[in-house]
């Protein structure tokens, strides 16, 4: 049918506009959602999972719950004061209910089972916090080779946002992070913030959306609370969609341009915690130096043509016009 994609999430506007991506993309074969804690709390995540995909005609995909916490340390706090109350601008209940309830056994079984009875390997997005896929990495090694590779919104090259160093997905829970990204069980993909900014979209790309159809108003709906933080974040109207970047490069591999780097994640209690250090260097530089031993080569997202990449999130977020 097309790329094979299960989507861990953390719901969320730019989350909602991820998974309705994949969600109404004719060329891939969304096999799940499992959710995490993050943005909101996880009842709340996994209630607007489940409502993103009615609204998107999506009740055939199943959706399981996972963590509610990181794997070793508390949660310093979640995300409202960007993505509203309940994660969608206090706009969640307007959406449809969803039709099918949640799957039983939690996340990691779904994952579990789909990599199982997949006939080839399946691409997973992490587009929260990454405890979810560590679990799974660490429990079924059986299955690394089911898994094609693993496209993570996440990490901050230069400056975090919800500290000086770290992004919010992998400060959340870094512990899982440096498991996932500098394990070398998997190949990753890394796509972080300072790419995402760059595909950043304006208000009139929005209203352009929310004049598609009724689904593309729903989803432009959904922004309130998210076009206020940005425009303080960005100095002019518009907003991020972070994860919809990461979810365009597992649809489309090379929509995207990488470079491999190797990386290691900060998990002392430092300032830095959380964040994600890539040595960008020359390679004949890095030869000649000591790197740290338990890094790993990860694929780093680093360029796209921004015109062409935003064109493509408005065709695929219009490409069904009404609500099923």
């Amino acid at each position: 049918m097309g790329t094979k994609l299960v989507i861990d999430t953390d719901p969320g506007v730019d989350d909602a506009f991820a998974i309705a991506l994949a969600a109404l993309s004719e060329d891939v074969e969304l096999l799940g959602v499992t959710t995490v804690f993050g943005n909101v709390g996880l009842e709340a995540t996994t209630r607007n999972a489940r409502r993103i995909l009615a609204l998107c005609g999506r009740d055939d995909v199943p959706v399981a719950q996972g963590a509610a916490r990181p794997l070793v340390h508390p949660h310093a706090h979640k995300a409202r004061y960007v993505h509203g109350v309940d994660g969608l601008s206090g706009r969640s209940a307007a959406l449809p209910e969803p039709g099918r309830p949640v799957e039983p056994g939690g996340a990691v079984r779904l994952l579990s089972r789909l990599l199982e009875d997949s006939d080839e390997p399946v691409t997973i997005v992490p587009i929260g916090p990454l405890t979810n896929v560590a679990t799974l990495l660490a429990a079924r090694p059986d299955l690394h080779h089911k898994i094609a590779r693993i496209v993570v919104m996440g990490g901050a090259l230069s400056h975090g946002n919800v500290s000086a160093a770290a992004e919010f997905n992998v400060w959340s829970d870094p512990e899982a992070a440096h498991r996932v990204l500098c394990g070398g069980e998997v190949p990753c993909v890394l796509v972080p913030m300072d790419l995402t900014y760059r595909c950043a979209v304006s208000r009139a790309w929005l209203d352009e959306l929310s004049g598609s159809g009724p689904v593309g108003a729903a989803l432009a709906a959904l922004t309130p609370d998210y076009l206020t933080h940005y425009r303080k974040a960005l100095g002019w109207d518009g907003i991020v969609l972070h994860d919809a970047v990461a979810v365009a490069e597992a649809i489309t591999p090379g929509i995207l341009t990488t470079e491999t780097v190797p990386m290691a994640v900060e998990t002392s209690f430092g300032p830095a915690r959380g964040a994600t250090l890539v040595d960008q260097r020359r390679p004949e530089l890095r030869a000649d130096t000591e790197t740290p031993e338990d890094g790993a080569a990860v694929r780093v997202a680093v360029d796209t043509d921004v015109d062409a990449l935003r064109a493509f999130l408005a065709r695929r977020l219009t490409s069904r016009l009404t609500l099923r």
